[in-house]
């Protein structure tokens, strides 16, 4: 399932119909809108019974300049609106999304995807841009707005800013239509077809099997808030969902991989979750996951943890589900604030990590020549803990 969006003028049709030629289901929004409020559907009757006969046209479809006049900037009338077609649209939506086969990419067209929250609800989001020089001149020439139209059209919908903090996949569309296309074909071949063999066969895509760091990316913490908003979405709005990891220390270089942790109560609701989080493109990593034991619970044995993996190969991940307020969670939260709070500790575990990738060469080798220096911060992070008051 595969969110598609883009400001007016972006050329979100042209990447649909790129993707729809490809092999894409296309599930298009403004097209059911329309087919929902068709002339003899109780839609239309709705709208002319809330907006008046004057929304009608002489042949008795819908007006759509006329009744853009009367809802366009006026946001009890728009919400009217709303309130008629949303629903409509979303069933004949769902019915097309059932009716398609099980290896099928459905490419979800939704103009005001970011505007109504829709992005947690996909695999993957993909935002077409363009320069607002570029989509004003479009809207202009091609579909005969004024200017002045054009930029209040703009101005109504989400900002480039907002689109961006959904995006999974970003295609700019200021070139020609042949460099689009191009962009929209690598999509496919490199990122919707294999994400979705692995979401269909419920395996995690390969992690990097190299141990290499990368520079900070201010990147990071959106694309862990895009990650949670999914897994609160598949697994409770209440979740405790955490970043952890190098990725959630600021300024500090790390292999590029999103380490999370889920709070669960206990490894038995981990396990009846696994199938949600599988079907939400997280699907568990196969054999069974032991966090080392904590120093601050010496006479504890192993602690058992479940581990998942994204099923998008763009973006690794290493989904924790960890017992609330076990010791391997606490210690998760407490070496990220520590290294966050601490530059000597900060830059001493840079070092090692760099002196570790230049020796052990492999992701697997890299991990595990970590764990002693983890059980020699530990004490030290306790004592900060405790003069800063960490967790009370």
């Amino acid at each position: 399932m595969v969110g598609l969006t883009g400001g007016i003028g972006a050329g979100k049709s042209a990447v649909a119909a790129r993707l729809a030629a490809n092999g894409a289901v296309i599930v298009d929004s403004d097209r059911i809108a329309r087919e929902v409020v068709r002339p003899g559907t109780d839609g239309l009757r709705e709208i002319v019974a809330t907006f008046g006969a004057g929304v009608l046209a002489p042949d008795g479809t819908l007006d759509r300049p006329a009744l853009a006049a009367v809802v366009f900037g006026d946001d009890s009338a728009r919400r009217a609106l709303e309130a008629i077609t949303h629903p409509r649209v979303r069933a004949r939506s769902a019915e097309l999304v059932a009716a398609a086969s099980p290896d099928a990419i459905v490419v979800n067209d939704v103009p005001l995807l970011v505007e109504v929250g829709l992005a947690p609800t996909y695999h993957l989001v993909v935002v077409v841009e363009a320069g607002r020089a570029v989509r004003l001149r479009r809207l202009v020439e091609h579909r005969g707005m004024t200017e002045a139209q054009a930029y209040a059209r703009i101005a109504a919908q989400a900002g480039d800013a907002q689109r961006r903090a959904v995006a999974d996949v970003l295609l700019r569309n200021d070139g020609s239509l042949g460099q689009l296309e191009a962009a929209v074909d690598a999509t496919w071949r490199d990122r919707l077809l294999p994400c979705e063999r692995n979401v269909r066969d419920r395996r995690p895509a390969p992690r990097p099997a190299a141990a290499v760091l990368a520079d900070p990316d201010p990147g990071w913490p959106e694309q862990f808030a895009r990650l949670a908003a999914r897994i609160r979405y598949a697994v409770g709005a209440d979740r405790r969902v955490e970043h952890i990891g190098s990725t959630a220390v600021p300024g500090l270089p790390a292999r590029d991989v999103l380490d999370v942790q889920l709070g669960v109560a206990s490894l038995d609701e981990a396990d009846a979750l696994a199938e949600t989080l599988a079907a939400a493109g997280l699907p568990p990593r196969p054999r069974r996951w032991f966090d080392a034991p904590e120093p601050s619970a010496p006479e504890a044995a192993a602690a058992a943890t479940r581990l998942h993996g994204n099923a998008d190969p763009a973006r690794p991940v290493n989904l924790h589900l960890r017992v609330l307020n076990s010791p391997g969670w606490r210690y998760a939260l407490l070496l990220r604030d520590y290294l966050r709070a601490d530059p000597e500790a900060r830059a001493g575990y840079l070092a090692l990590k760099r002196n570790l990738v230049a020796a052990t060469g492999s992701a697997e080798s890299y991990a595990a020549a970590k764990e002693p220096w983890f059980d020699e911060v530990h004490p030290r992070a306790e004592r900060w803990a405790a003069a800063t008051g960490w967790g009370r």
